[in-house]
């Protein structure tokens, strides 16, 4: 997992991909009341799958992440009624389906290009298979110890690491304390390199209203963590969240930001239509890399052409 330091010492932000289920929706694909929302296709359409991380690829995505955020050991025997192995088998596959699509990506667009793109490997937080939006409010953490927190994440990045992701993608944790215990649990894999990436409340706290200087603070004393950051919170917010905690960044940590629409997400009715900030991604994302971006991309309602207008920005000389 030494590819992503590899590819960040290029001097040039790395672009990340956009919403995986965006895409998927756009293309036909529904999911709407899937307790396995995209992570089930691993097992019913994997093709599907192929084709998101390749319309991501084609628009410039230097990084693509699995499609394992809502993946589980637990989730897979319970809604797909496998055994374990067969539900390990399924989240390894994540990790095989975007190499594979990198691999035809390469050989098809770019014959003699660079190592990149890289495989991330999507690793949600608890609440996301909750299905009832707590990822976004990290509620669920007062119930848990960061030993649970442990024993519930381990699976799946055992997983993820031995099906050979490039790095892990720890994102959308909207709790200090589930992040604490991923920190914890990166070490079991001392290979690997990661990003951790929160959701927020406002322009200074985490969703579960811890400040963010904070978790950046417990974030730097972590040699695996390669950048630090948001995701899925409206552009508007991502400056001053990472304006909130610029002190407290150390050198060798960059910033990981890649922020959804602006739109708003309402349980029972979707997203609700707003005065789009989608479109302002390409040029904020210039003020994003003066303050230490370097991984940069979209979450939830970010699509191929936007990662198109974003690559354009920021691959500029």
């Amino acid at each position: 997992m030494d590819a992503l330091k590899q590819c960040m010492n290029d001097n040039e932000p790395l672009v990340l991909d956009g919403g995986f289920s965006t895409e998927l929706a756009a293309q036909g694909v529904e999911l709407k009341g899937d307790p396995l929302w995209g992570s089930g296709l691993l097992h019913t359409n994997p093709q599907a799958i192929r084709d998101v991380h390749y319309r991501f690829l084609l628009s410039g995505a230097d990084v693509i992440s699995t499609a394992t955020y809502q993946a589980s050991v637990a989730g897979f025997i319970d809604h797909l009624n496998l055994s374990s192995e067969r539900a390990r088998e399924l989240i390894m596959s994540g990790v095989q389906l975007a190499k594979e699509t990198v691999e035809t990506f390469v050989s098809e667009r770019h014959p003699t290009g660079p190592t990149c793109p890289l495989v991330a490997g999507s690793v949600g937080p608890f609440g996301a298979v909750l299905l009832d939006g707590s990822e976004y409010t990290g509620a669920y953490a007062a119930g848990m110890s960061v030993g649970e927190f442990k024993d519930w994440h381990r699976p799946r990045m055992e997983c993820l690491a031995a099906a050979g992701a490039d790095l892990f993608a720890i994102e959308t944790i909207p709790s200090i304390k589930e992040a604490e215990a991923l920190v914890e649990l990166l070490r079991e894999f001392p290979d690997a390199k990661a990003w951790l990436s929160f959701s927020c409340k406002d322009g200074k706290s985490i969703s579960d209203g811890s400040p963010f200087a904070g978790a950046v603070q417990m974030a730097r004393r972590s040699t695996q963590l390669a950048a630090v950051g948001v995701n899925c919170c409206p552009p508007s917010l991502v400056a001053p969240v990472l304006e909130s905690a610029q002190s407290l960044r150390s050198p060798d940590m960059a910033w990981v930001v890649y922020p959804n629409s602006g739109e708003e997400w309402v349980r029972e009715r979707g997203w609700l239509s707003s005065d789009k900030e989608s479109a302002l991604l390409p040029d904020l994302s210039r003020g994003w890399v003066k303050q230490g971006a370097a991984l940069i991309g979209g979450c939830c309602r970010i699509g191929p052409a936007h990662i198109a207008d974003l690559r354009q920005q920021l691959k500029r000389g």
